[in-house]
């Protein structure tokens, strides 16, 4: 639904292909912040988190069979709400809830994962964590600036996007009711959708935004640099 703005609201919220380099550039700092402030939370809250030992052993419980279809689906459903409060609105406490949100359900969701890559380093005395993480930064900055260098709009990704990720979906809940272990295979086809979707964000940040935007493309950019993580830990867990 098309959003009406007020005379003074159109000229302190402009699209960034109006408005100036420093102005875009001040834009992409403060996007590129909020990912980084994001991050770091994330990290925060992921640390608590694992502390709390009934939270820990409830969400590995959940990992087995139907339930953790159960908490795949309440997760989508908080990031989606998340997302639409950090993109359809322009009050600024109403997106950073939404981040907050959204930080929030990544943390919970990771709990399982890093709970158990944790016990494989403890194992192995690996870094595995450390490994992935530095690997997923690279990645992401090198898909970044492809976009930046290039100026190129990859906005026709969104539909091959889509698709993939339906029929990751469709993947996941056919794994878990047959029983059987998606493998390296679909965590690297995962790494691949992970990167179309860093293109696809980080080209809306060059092409799509609004001045006043920057909470919701540091969210959507954020969500696919944790998607990344995800699936490039999990062929390191895989490796060890």
């Amino acid at each position: 639904m098309p959003i009406e703005y007020s005379s003074s609201s159109i000229s302190q919220h402009r699209p960034l292909i109006e408005v100036n380099d420093a102005t875009r550039a001040i834009f992409y700092r403060k996007t590129y912040a909020h990912v980084a402030l994001a991050t770091l939370l994330f990290i925060i809250v992921e640390a608590i988190l694992l502390r709390i030992e009934p939270l820990v052993n409830f969400m590995m419980g959940l990992t087995q069979g139907w339930t953790w279809l159960l908490v795949l689906g309440a997760f989508m459903f908080a990031t989606s709400y998340a997302e639409k409060m950090a993109h359809t609105s322009h009050n600024r406490t109403q997106q950073y809830l939404g981040l907050f949100l959204f930080v929030l359900a990544e943390a919970i969701i990771f709990v399982p994962l890093i709970y158990m890559a944790l016990q494989i380093q403890a194992i192995n005395d690996s870094q595995l964590i450390n490994q992935a993480a530095v690997v997923t930064l690279a990645l992401f900055a090198a898909l970044s600036a492809v976009v930046f260098l290039t100026k190129k709009d990859f906005s026709f990704l969104r539909s091959f996007l889509t698709i993939g990720f339906i029929v990751a979906i469709g993947v996941i809940v056919a794994g878990m009711i047959f029983g059987f272990d998606l493998g390296l295979f679909f965590s690297a086809a995962m790494v691949i959708l992970a990167a179309g979707s860093i293109l696809y964000q980080t080209s809306n940040l060059v092409h799509k935004y609004d001045t006043d935007q920057y909470v919701g493309a540091a969210l959507g950019l954020f969500s696919a640099l944790m998607l990344l993580f995800w699936y490039i830990l999990r062929i390191f867990m895989s490796r060890d």
